[in-house]
């Protein structure tokens, strides 16, 4: 029996119930999935026990996951991909304890005017989320890892400058996978 439970910020349950329930009910009916939400704790219930594929299992709470992160709906679909990653990463643990430390970290991943998690997401073809305290990546394998050394290279400080040379190396080597080739 799966079933799994999560937990996402209550200003995010309305996108997981989507207009007069909407999402909520298209992923019930597509996945074969129950889904509980309660609205007072912001607890989520996927009862995946008529699943027969594990996998589908995980990757729906993954979607739920990535709703409570910040993505929207259509941007968090991309977990049922195939070959598709989704992950977390909790700024906190790069950062020192103090809220202006969170902030400025913050800042640094979006960049001015959402530029430094465009640049990310434009180069590796992944999509980004900076919700509270993490950064979130949904992607395929190969770009998901590319994104996620670059937000880590800037997480630990380094210049942004740095940050778009190494991405803009990758994203050729990116191409040349892409075509079948190994790096």
């Amino acid at each position: 029996m799966s079933v799994f439970f999560v937990r996402i910020p209550r200003e995010r349950l309305g996108v997981l119930i989507g207009e007069h329930g909407k999402t909520k009910k298209e992923i019930e009916k597509k996945y074969g999935v129950k889904i509980i939400v309660d609205s007072e704790t912001g607890e989520i219930t996927i009862d995946a026990s008529n699943v027969s594929d594990p996998l589908l299992s995980i990757k729906v709470r993954d979607f739920v996951i990535a709703i409570g992160r910040g993505f929207s709906p259509a941007r968090a679909q991309r977990v049922f991909d195939e070959d598709t990653y989704f992950e977390s990463i909790d700024i906190r643990e790069f950062t020192g304890k103090s809220v202006n430390d969170l902030i400025r970290v913050r800042a640094r991943l979006i960049g001015r005017n959402g530029k430094t998690r465009r640049i990310i997401e434009n180069l590796t073809g992944t999509d980004v989320s900076v919700y509270g305290h993490t950064v979130s990546i949904i992607g395929t394998y190969e770009n998901f890892r590319v994104a996620r050394e670059a937000i880590e290279m800037l997480l630990r400080g380094s210049e942004h400058s740095t940050v778009y040379r190494y991405l803009e190396k990758k994203r050729n080597e990116l191409r040349i996978y892409e075509m079948g080739f190994d790096i």
